[in-house]
């Protein structure tokens, strides 16, 4: 820092805001800073940096998911892309790690915390009665919540308007006349699941639908083709199926021309994710156009906030438009 402060004609202060990315220079200090300490070769110590409090310069993300059902969504991969995109601009590693369950989610980061591996970390699908946050709070580990709804001391939320976006689909189904309709869900334990359940019976009640209903999967392509043909089954099937994701949809497709069925003349059929696989299958998907990229980005800029001591807070993502294609019609009299 001594040699890099003398080059740059700057105090060694200033070089420490500088490379790490702090307040307290100008922008035109910062490149001065920074472009000699690239032509001198210099890189951060991560050990270094840990050992002297100044952080390990790295932000931790653990999805407790099994790695089967990641491999076919593309919404994570997305929104990883997101998070990269805010962090390499300030210079933060990404540490990523694929667990079984919530137990060893939180022995996660009670491991990252006594090795210091992390500065913060990035926490995805909330759960009802979650213990990830109390885990975090005692740790002092500033933390976002994904998809949560409220903050706490050194925990901020970057929420989706769930009851917005079920209302808009809702509302596009039964003005084409739908009435029964059906909502295959995702992993019931997660907070937004149940938001999502909610929020069609409160719509269904609203517009007097007593036959709308909500059936939990594991988010699956077997499952959402499953269910499918269960409700196919069913001696007065729905005519309208609402999947918490493009891949069950894309499934539902498949399940309703197995069965000789008509996608949309028979069923109309919504993906609540949008993606290049809505666009794959025949008929298109009517979909809700959610920004997967953007919403990383909004998460890591949270944590990063925190990080440079602002307070914590909850904000919200734009409500996702729901793109209309040809799997939603009116339903056959």
């Amino acid at each position: 820092m001594k040699d890099i402060a003398r080059r740059a004609g700057v105090s060694e202060s200033a070089v420490s805001f500088a490379l790490n990315g702090r307040p307290g220079v100008s922008e035109a200090t910062r490149a001065r800073v920074r472009r000699v300490a690239e032509q001198a070769g210099w890189r951060p110590s991560t050990a270094a940096r840990a050992l002297s409090g100044e952080g390990a310069a790295t932000v931790g993300l653990v999805l407790a998911r099994p790695a089967r059902i990641l491999g076919v969504e593309s919404f994570f991969l997305q929104l990883i892309s997101g998070i990269q995109q805010v962090l390499a601009e300030r210079r933060l590693g990404l540490l990523f790690q694929v667990v079984e369950d919530v137990p060893a989610e939180c022995a996660m980061y009670r491991h990252w915390w006594a090795e210091h591996r992390v500065d913060g970390v990035l926490l995805v699908d909330p759960r009802t009665n979650d213990p990830r946050p109390g885990v975090l709070e005692a740790l002092g580990l500033p933390a976002v919540a994904i998809g949560g709804t409220g903050s706490r001391p050194r925990l901020s939320a970057v929420s989706a308007d769930d009851a917005g976006a079920m209302a808009a689909v809702v509302s596009h189904l039964c003005d084409l006349g739908h009435r029964e309709i059906v909502h295959v869900a995702g992993l019931p334990e997660l907070a937004h699941t149940e938001r999502r359940i909610a929020s069609l019976r409160a719509e269904a009640e609203r517009r007097g639908l007593p036959r709308v209903r909500s059936l939990t999967t594991d988010y699956s392509d077997a499952q959402g083709a499953a269910m499918t043909r269960r409700l196919l089954d069913e001696e007065r099937p729905p005519t309208a199926v609402v999947y918490d994701n493009d891949v069950m949809a894309a499934a539902g497709v498949a399940a309703a021309a197995e069965r000789g069925l008509s996608v949309p003349d028979d069923l109309s059929l919504v993906s609540w994710e949008d993606s290049v696989l809505c666009r794959m299958v025949h008929p298109w998907l009517t979909a809700l156009a959610r920004d997967p990229v953007a919403f990383g980005r909004r998460a890591a800029g949270e944590l990063t906030r925190l990080l440079d001591g602002s307070p914590a807070r909850t904000v919200q993502v734009p409500l996702p438009a729901l793109l209309l294609r040809e799997s939603t019609a009116p339903p056959r009299q």
